[in-house]
């Protein structure tokens, strides 16, 4: 029981009645199941954990392959998701291991730097997880826009399904997401021809095609998780004769441990490592982050503690780079299954990495017969859930600005890389968001002898063109006063205001009378003060005002010329200041 429970009940038990009579349970300061006193369910802690166990299986040795890297290194990271990561409570039902979401930036990392590196990558990823968690910047990663976060999903998940089509056939993605797409055709004509690769990619399809209706199969049948069932089915036929497709190559778990060396350390002294630990770091902790968010919303339980979880994440991290391992994140696909399956503490995650590393210790043979094709269709059933398709038209009639943001940052993603992508989309978001932030309305018109110019809103530089177009206006109007009146702006930017002061003492050297209201804070008191002379220009803040929220005005009182028929009089008899 944690300090701040045992606080609560020792506050309740003070604050209960002091006369003679029996103290109710609740007075007493007794147990309830609301505050988390009462005793788990280790029997449905168990089944949950099974159920978790048995989603994560085939998606961490799925999202090995699909990394490039053995098959061994999915099921350590998954077992380090549940042992390191699932015992620290930063979040109580969410599940963590290797995620797809980051396969194709493993692979591409795998392939620049090669196998040995990574570890050294994880490790320090971790590390500045473990930094930020500390410095308490968990809740930073939620200030972002949700069309970023959607368009960041979109990439990673359109690249993982056409990487994955082509071990779906047997066969070798060509590289690049640009390059996997426009190799597509020239795929299926490989699969027409070879009928080897024509059972794997049956075999993967039926993979997708179960992963998308397995929910809808009534009983109690549904409970078994779908990429299970695609597994014992790819394992029933790979075994039939005749069928020769390609299955998983697996070794020793322990031996599969690759600890780096000095060589990889010395390593990080390239500013294209350095630049793929803050990657790693980045997306890892938000995905994490992220997922959790979005499992808080499955159940009513316990909230993510959001420092402590990205300190969690850290040090699963941290062991996973230890051990040359996969990175871990959180992974929507297992803390969903953890929560529909019933789990209420953190038991069932912690379990379901020791179920991993049983199997992984004492049944290596079974995961000898899991045909490859049947892995990469679960990952391209993975690829569509984060693609989300469906996302695009919704954010489209929400907000059609948003969907800009949304779009650009999948294709760059797609086009280049992720950071990249990301980066670009948070540039997008930033933009439209200053666009939105600087509405200023402007209104022109003429009145007798005066030109006005009445703006308000929030006057920034990204509003200039039309500020000086107004301006310019005013100035071509012919008429000898001019009204700037621009009490209504709720901030006026340095570029804005410049550009306003500067038309006005331009004016005024011309011989034209500029009459600038400009925004300021009322004062209480009102002192009697001289009127400026003809050569004065009078400044923002330097007169005072009428009185708390009154309209105060800073008038340019010099007088007309008589040229304009009003004759000079008229306007000699104006006040410096009017209220």
């Amino acid at each position: 029981m944690s300090g701040a429970h045992a606080r609560g009940r020792t506050r309740g038990k003070d604050s209960a009645p002091k006369g003679g009579g029996t103290k109710s349970p609740k007075a007493a300061g007794a147990k309830s199941p609301k505050a988390g006193g009462a005793k788990p369910d280790l029997a449905g802690e168990i089944t949950a954990s099974l159920v978790v166990f048995l989603v994560a299986l085939p998606l961490c040795i799925g999202v090995a392959v699909a990394s490039g890297v053995p098959a061994e290194l999915g099921i350590i990271s998954g077992v380090i998701g549940g042992l390191v990561v699932g015992v620290v409570r930063g979040s109580t039902l969410q599940v963590s291991g290797p995620a797809a979401g980051l396969a194709a930036l493993v692979a591409e990392t795998v392939l620049e730097h090669g196998v040995a590196m990574l570890g050294v990558i994880v490790l320090f990823s971790g590390i500045l997880q473990i930094v930020l968690g500390v410095v308490r910047l968990g809740r930073l990663f939620q200030a972002i826009s949700l069309a970023v976060v959607q368009g960041m999903l979109a990439g990673i998940g359109l690249p993982l399904m056409f990487s994955q089509a082509y071990p779906m056939a047997d066969a070798k993605a060509p590289g690049t997401p640009v390059e996997n797409m426009v190799g597509i055709p020239g795929l299926f004509a490989d699969i027409l021809t070879d009928a080897q690769a024509m059972i794997a990619t049956l075999l993967g399809a039926a993979t997708i095609v179960l992963s998308f209706l397995w929910k809808k199969v009534p009983g109690p049948a549904k409970k078994v998780p779908a990429a299970l069932v695609a597994v014992g089915i790819g394992i029933a036929v790979a075994a039939l004769p005749g069928v020769d497709v390609k299955t998983l190559q697996v070794g020793n778990l322990l031996a599969s441990v690759r600890v780096p060396g000095a060589e990889q350390f010395a390593g990080l002294a390239d500013t294209a490592i350095l630049t793929s630990v803050l990657t790693f770091t980045v997306i890892a902790s938000a995905e994490s982050l992220f997922t959790a968010a979005a499992v808080d919303r499955m159940h009513s339980g316990p909230r993510t503690r959001y420092n402590t979880e990205l300190i969690a994440q850290g040090a699963g991290n941290t062991v996973a780079g230890i051990l040359g391992a996969l990175p871990i994140t959180a992974v929507v696909a297992r803390s969903s299954a953890n929560v529909q399956a019933g789990a209420k503490t953190r038991i069932s995650r912690t379990l379901h990495g020791l179920w991993l590393l049983a199997f992984a210790l004492l049944l290596p043979q079974v995961l000898a017969l899991i045909p490859i094709s049947v892995l990469a269709g679960v990952l391209v059933h993975s690829g569509w859930k984060l693609f989300a398709p469906e996302e695009f038209p919704k954010m489209w009639r929400q907000d059609r600005g948003e969907f800009v943001v949304m779009t650009v940052t999948t294709l760059v993603i797609v086009a280049t890389a992720l950071l990249e992508g990301v980066l670009v989309g948070l540039a997008a978001g930033i933009v439209l968001a200053a666009l939105r932030m600087s509405q200023t309305v402007i209104r022109q018109h003429v009145e007798d002898d005066t030109a006005k110019v009445v703006m308000a809103g929030n006057a920034t530089f990204l509003r200039l063109p039309q500020v000086i177009e107004a301006l310019e206006s005013a100035a071509a109007s012919g008429r000898p006063r001019i009204r700037l009146d621009l009490t209504g702006v709720t901030h006026l930017d340095h570029a804005c205001r410049n550009q306003v002061e500067e038309f006005t003492a331009q004016q005024r050297g011309l011989g034209l009378r500029v009459e600038l209201l400009m925004p300021g804070p009322a004062k209480t008191e009102v002192p009697v003060v001289a009127a400026p002379g003809p050569t004065d220009v009078v400044e923002s803040g330097s007169l005072p005002g009428p009185g708390p929220g009154a309209e105060w005005f800073y008038l340019d009182t010099r007088p007309l010329s008589d040229d304009y028929g009003r004759g000079r009089d008229a306007y000699a008899q104006r006040p410096p200041l009017v209220g």
